[in-house]
C-alpha cells in the first residue's frame, strides 16, 4: 500500500468517560480527551488523574489510543505546573500529547519522553517548511490548520517524511477564526478562548445601534431573528473519503469534546463504516445511503465542506440555532424483544423507533408495549432516566441507542 492508500484511523473526542464509552463501542480506532488542566474545553468534563488512568486502561483493553489536549497556550504563572501534569500524563499511559506550544512541547520531551508528540491545530501549520521543523523537533504528528485545502494538503504530504502523521478535522464545528486563535471572547467577556474557556460570541445575535437612539436596534441585515455575522457552517466530509484517504491524511479526526455521547456514538459509527466500505473497494466506493443519512440524526448547523475544496465554510447567517431532526428516546441496558430501557425523553406506545445498535447499522422497532418499574403498563414513557421494560416487534441488542424522528 502507498503512502496514499494508508487506512486512516478514527479519531473521536471523549469529554468524558460516557463519551469514552460511545468512542470505543462504536468504532474509534483513538479518542482524544483533556485532564483538568490545559485543555481547550473547560466546558466539558474532563479527566482527573485517577480518571485518566482509568480511560486509559479501557481504552487499551479495546486497542484504542488515548490522546490527551494539553494545546492551551500557557502564561509564565501557569508553567510551574506543567512538569507534575505531564508526568502524571504519562504514568496513566496516554499515548501522545496533542501540544500547540513549542516551550510545552519541549518540556513534554524533558518530563514525559515515552509519550508521542502530536502539533496541535493551535499550531496553525499550514506548510511542508513547518511541519518539517515540527517533525526535526520531536514531532510524530502535525493537526493541520482548518483552512488548508487538499491540494495544499497533498503537497505537504509529499514534501514531508513518510514518518511523519497527519491528521485533519473532517466533521463537526468551524471555528471564525484562523486555526482557534481568537480573542472575541476575551474581548467581550474576559474569558480566553486559547485557554479553553471560549463563550464563543460568534454565535451570538448583531444588530447596529446608533449612539443618539437609545434602544433602537437595526439589524444588519433585514431578519426578525437578528443577525449572525460570524456563525461559521458545520464541517462535514462523509462523503469525501476517497479524496481525504488519496491525500494521504493519516487520522480523521471528529470535532465534540463538549459534545453528547450520543453525538460521539453516531459520528464515530458514520465515519467507521464509511472509511471501512472505501477500503473494501476502493475503486467502486459509494456511499450507502444510511451512513449519510446518520448525520443527519444528530443536531447540527447546515452542513459544509469547509476549506478543503478550495472554497471556505461560510457563515450561517439567519439562526444561531441547531439543526434537529431526532430526539434520543433511550438506552437499551438489557437487549431482547423484551428489553429494559433508560428512558431520556418521552414517547409513546405504538411509535415507531430508529435503532442504532453497536454494530453500526441502524433498523426500525415498534414499541408494543411498556411496563414501568411497578410493572404496571404504561402508554408512554414521560419520566427521565427512568427504567422500564419495552416489548418490541424486534430484538434490540443490549447497548443500542434509540432514537424517534420528530414531526415537522
Amino acid at each position: 500500500m502507498g503512502i496514499s492508500m494508508i487506512k486512516p484511523e478514527i479519531l473521536a473526542p471523549a469529554g468524558d468517560f460516557e463519551c469514552l464509552n460511545s468512542a470505543v463501542k462504536f468504532g474509534a480506532d483513538a479518542v482524544f480527551l483533556a485532564g483538568k488542566q490545559f485543555g481547550m474545553r473547560t466546558a466539558s468534563a474532563n479527566f482527573s488523574a485517577d480518571e485518566l488512568k482509568k480511560a486509559c486502561d479501557f481504552a487499551h483493553e479495546n486497542n484504542v489510543k488515548v490522546h490527551l489536549t494539553c494545546n492551551t497556550l500557557p502564561r509564565n504563572g501557569e508553567l510551574s505546573a506543567l512538569p507534575e501534569f505531564l508526568e502524571t500524563a504519562q504514568d496513566a499511559g496516554v499515548d501522545a500529547f496533542i501540544i500547540a506550544d513549542i516551550g510545552v512541547m519541549e518540556l513534554a520531551k524533558k518530563y514525559a519522553p515515552n509519550v508521542s508528540l502530536h502539533v496541535s491545530t493551535q499550531a496553525g501549520v499550514t506548510n511542508y517548511a513547518t511541519a518539517r521543523t515540527l517533525y526535526d523537533l520531536g514531532a510524530s504528528r502535525v493537526v493541520l490548520a482548518r483552512e488548508l485545502s487538499l491540494e495544499e494538503i497533498s503537497t505537504l504530504r509529499a514534501k514531508t517524511p513518510k514518518e511523519l502523521e497527519i491528521e485533519t478535522f473532517v466533521h463537526g464545528a468551524m471555528c471564525v477564526s484562523f486555526s482557534g486563535r481568537c480573542l472575541i471572547s476575551s474581548y467581550m467577556t474576559g474569558r480566553d478562548a486559547n485557554r479553553g474557556d471560549c463563550t464563543q460570541p460568534c454565535r451570538w445575535k448583531y444588530h447596529l445601534f446608533e449612539q443618539n437612539r437609545e434602544g433602537q436596534y437595526f439589524p444588519v441585515e433585514e431578519n426578525e431573528q437578528g443577525t449572525f455575522l460570524y456563525n461559521s457552517r458545520d464541517l462535514c466530509m462523509i462523503e469525501h473519503i476517497p479524496e481525504l484517504v488519496k491525500a494521504g491524511i493519516s487520522s480523521f479526526k471528529i470535532e465534540g469534546r463538549a459534545k453528547s455521547s450520543y453525538y460521539v456514538a453516531v459520528i464515530t459509527n458514520a465515519y467507521r463504516h464509511a472509511l471501512n466500505e472505501y477500503i473494501k473497494n476502493p475503486e467502486g466506493f459509494v456511499l450507502p445511503d444510511w451512513i449519510r443519512e446518520e448525520t443527519e440524526k444528530i443536531s447540527h448547523r447546515d452542513y459544509n465542506t469547509g476549506f478543503f475544496f478550495g472554497t471556505e465554510p461560510g457563515q450561517v447567517t439567519d439562526n444561531g440555532g441547531y439543526i434537529r431532526h431526532y430526539d434520543v428516546v433511550a438506552f437499551c441496558e438489557k437487549g431482547g424483544t423484551e428489553c429494559e430501557i433508560t428512558q431520556r425523553n418521552k414517547f409513546f406506545v405504538g411509535d415507531t423507533l430508529d435503532v442504532l445498535p453497536p454494530s453500526g447499522i441502524p433498523f426500525n422497532v415498534k414499541c408494543k408495549k411498556l411496563i414501568n418499574e411497578q410493572g404496571i403498563e404504561v402508554e408512554s414513557a414521560p419520566h427521565a432516566k427512568e427504567t422500564l421494560t419495552m416489548i418490541s416487534d424486534k430484538a434490540i441488542p443490549e447497548g443500542s441507542v434509540l432514537r424517534k424522528r420528530r414531526i415537522s
